[in-house]
């Protein structure tokens, strides 16, 4: 079993950048890469104000964010490739994660191990496109993955015991709680969570309840930190609905059919958080509820 020294880190995005948080206080090195360079840039500066919020915090000192920082670098496909352990966290789309392997299978080394952060697609249909299917293995991190404590590991068809092993190793030394999964649509977290937010955009739908009281009613008749429609702005709309079309089509069942009101608010455009407007609009100081 190769111990995990250097990690590469495909996408660089809010799930990239906090992965490469994670892992740089963990001391191994991180290669960040995106197939837009300017938005790796993007992402170096988006980890020092994340790292800048761990010491605010009083959870880091000083001086360990600034070694942390030190070990997480820019690379090419070429440097990522080299890593002992390289994670995907390209946008939830198939086509584009497929197109990751692809392109990184020149550069592979004999030894590394392949991950995907996907929270819904098939582990063995992604496993499929690379030379290694084998060491190749689901680390679905939560969001935002310095807080959230939990890395589901989720193995494909051809995922060996080793490679599943060495995930999860891996995930606990980085402090994490490992979950095992295996690989049906959307695993484990996502097949319970998803739907209960598509169920809460149906009460708004159908008029049951509006996005405040419905959020309020679930944060505490049910003690949750965040109400659903809160927590789907949150994650991102497009990503709710990819992951409720993962749900209907793999599973053919209609309870997961997405609710029509997700589905217009995604063709809108109103993509939550990231996008400034979702249930709520983030564009004032305080949000404020669309509907």
């Amino acid at each position: 079993m190769t111990d995990i020294r250097t990690v590469g880190i495909v996408g660089a995005g809010q799930m990239g950048v906090g992965i490469a948080h994670v892992v740089a206080l963990s001391g191994r090195e991180v290669r960040l890469t995106d197939v837009e360079s300017a938005k790796t840039q993007r992402a170096l500066a988006a980890l020092d104000k994340s790292l800048d919020r761990h010491v605010a915090k009083g959870g880091l000192s000083a001086a360990d964010r600034a070694a942390a920082r030190a070990r997480v670098s820019a690379g090419d496909l070429a440097a990522v490739g080299a890593c002992d352990l390289i994670i995907e966290a390209a946008t939830e789309d198939e086509a584009v994660k497929k197109g990751v392997y692809r392109d990184l299978a020149p550069h592979l080394a004999p030894h590394t191990l392949l991950a995907s952060n996907t929270s819904s697609i098939s582990i063995t249909r992604l496993a499929s496109v690379t030379d290694r299917p084998e060491r190749f293995v689901g680390m679905h991190f939560m969001k935002p993955a310095p807080v959230m404590q939990l890395v589901e590991i989720v193995r494909g068809i051809a995922t060996s015991q080793e490679t599943y092993d060495q995930a999860a190793a891996f995930a606990r030394s980085l402090g994490k709680t490992t979950t095992d999964a295996e690989d049906f649509p959307a695993f484990i977290v996502n097949r319970v969570l998803v739907p209960m937010i598509n169920e809460a955009i149906y009460t708004l739908y159908e008029g049951v309840g509006t996005v405040t009281s419905i959020d309020t009613a679930l944060k505490l008749g049910a003690n949750h930190p965040m109400g659903p429609l809160e927590l789907a702005d949150f994650m991102g709309l497009d990503v709710v609905l990819a992951i409720m079309n993962m749900l209907y089509d793999g599973l053919a069942d209609s309870k997961y059919r997405p609710c029509p009101l997700l589905v217009k608010y995604v063709e809108a455009g109103w993509l939550g958080k990231k996008s400034g407007r979702g249930f709520y609009d983030y564009t004032g100081d305080t949000p404020v509820p669309t509907r």
